[in-house]
């Protein structure tokens, strides 16, 4: 890879998915910097050799490839193309992110009706569990204006909201957009609550760095439901994972699946790897 500071590998499928998930990369690359790695995985059944794994290799798939770098490229990005032969997307993936280093896996999410034992998707929740970096899930579902004016971040504690406020700060400078950072009270709220929501305001607030900030201490008993309200008014939702890991079954309803799955406009779950949340004081 280029010398760069940093790298985003982006998991190609189709020219809709890809085209949808570039907007978002190259919007992180260019505020941090980084280069962007694309990455196509052919799944290669049982019966054949990994290393005959290119004779299952279409025109049609070199050509997404291709026409992902041709984006990339035009928007004066870095950017490496790798196809990579696995038994499945997810090992493909997981392998290039630890190959080559990559500090940020984003991948697509369709956002359909959760299945049993399965939270976002077979793939995802693999790569969600495996990955060696952060990982940013796009909804891709509702129609996307290229334009993003407000960018919501619902604040709560726990190692990956710092993650979905560096996204979120990086996205909106890109745009000259507007974040807005809510944390949710509940209805029965004490002085202590308020005080410890300002508190986790002030931290995303200073993650977020220079962006016009508004900040919100709403009051109710349904935190999704809440949140999922105030996205109607905002281009893009990103959230933290939940405390616990999304690959437990457990999660399914809690906040931030709900919140992905639920928002009103585009939105993105994050979450940060256990490695550098361990350096890190979490919000």
């Amino acid at each position: 890879m280029t010398d760069t500071d940093g790298t985003i590998l982006v998991a190609v499928g189709n020219v809709e998915t890809a085209e949808r998930l570039l907007d978002t990369a190259i919007e992180i690359a260019t505020e941090r910097s980084y280069d962007i790695l694309l990455t196509y995985v052919v799944e290669v059944t049982p019966q054949i050799p990994l290393s005959q794994g290119d004779t299952l290799l279409g025109e049609d798939d070199e050509a997404v490839l291709e026409h992902a770098a041709e984006i990339v490229e035009s928007a004066g990005v870095d950017v490496e193309r790798r196809i990579r032969y696995a038994r499945d997307t997810a090992t493909g993936i997981v392998g290039a992110a630890e190959e080559y280093g990559t500090d940020v896996v984003l991948m697509g999410w369709r956002g359909r009706p959760p299945r049993r034992n399965i939270v976002l998707g077979s793939y995802l929740d693999v790569v969600l569990r495996n990955a060696p970096c952060d990982v940013l899930v796009k909804r891709i579902r509702t129609a996307q204006s290229d334009e993003i004016d407000a960018v919501l971040v619902p604040v709560a504690a726990g190692p990956h909201n710092q993650l979905a406020a560096e996204t979120a700060g990086a996205i909106a400078r890109y745009h000259d957009a507007s974040v807005t950072l809510m944390h949710v009270l509940p209805e029965d709220a004490t002085d202590a609550d308020r005080e410890s929501g300002e508190t986790l305001l002030d931290r995303a607030e200073s993650v977020v760095g220079d962006v016009s900030v508004e900040r919100k201490l709403p009051e109710s008993d349904h935190v999704a439901g809440r949140i999922a309200d105030e996205t109607s008014d905002h281009d893009l939702t990103i959230v933290g994972a939940s405390e616990r890991s999304l690959l437990r079954r457990k999660l399914l309803g809690t906040v931030s699946e709900a919140v992905g799955r639920n928002a009103a406009g585009t939105a993105m779950i994050a979450q940060r790897h256990a490695s550098k949340a361990s350096r890190e004081n979490s919000l």
